[in-house]
């Protein structure tokens, strides 16, 4: 199940339980997934970074536009803690570059996951590695499409830890 925030961001829920796998009890008590989108001072933290996915043009199998799906190593996501041991991370869309419309997204679980439990993790002062992060290879960051640079949570081209 995917709750959307509005037509620009989602955030996942069904992938708590494998959050809380990757975790593996290394956390005390366990986060919980707050399914509300609060923000302010409801939110003691938030970390903006990047995950990967895939989207598909809702105009491209119509023959009204060119792209029909285009690949992305940064897809803006803010993870954001509340108090109580919630947490949620709320996955910013792009825009097609032939049309402009919103993509339907398809995340990369796997980076969703590892990214969600690496910064809860580290809010919890959990001892361990630092992620190394390489700059991914590809067409550089365009701003105009990301929904997430829009709402100024996403860092376009910079790296993160």
């Amino acid at each position: 199940m995917v709750v959307a925030r509005n037509k620009t961001a989602v955030m996942y829920p069904n992938l708590h339980d494998d959050v809380l796998t990757f975790l593996d009890g290394t956390i005390n008590p366990e986060p919980r997934f707050n399914k509300n989108d609060e923000t302010g001072n409801k939110v003691d933290k938030d970390y903006s970074t990047h995950i990967m996915g895939n989207f598909t043009c809702r105009n491209g199998f119509s023959g009204h536009c060119p792209n029909k799906v285009w690949g992305s190593k940064k897809i803006a996501i803010v993870i954001r803690r509340y108090p109580n041991h919630g947490y949620n991370a709320l996955v910013f869309k792009q825009r097609c570059k032939s049309c402009n419309s919103l993509g339907i997204m398809k995340i990369d679980e796997n980076s969703y996951i590892e990214r969600v439990a690496y910064r809860l993790k580290k809010w919890a002062k959990i001892p361990m590695e630092t992620l190394s992060y390489t700059a991914p290879r590809g067409p550089p960051h365009e701003s105009h499409l990301c929904e997430g640079c829009k709402q100024g949570y996403c860092l376009g081209g910079l790296s993160l830890e």
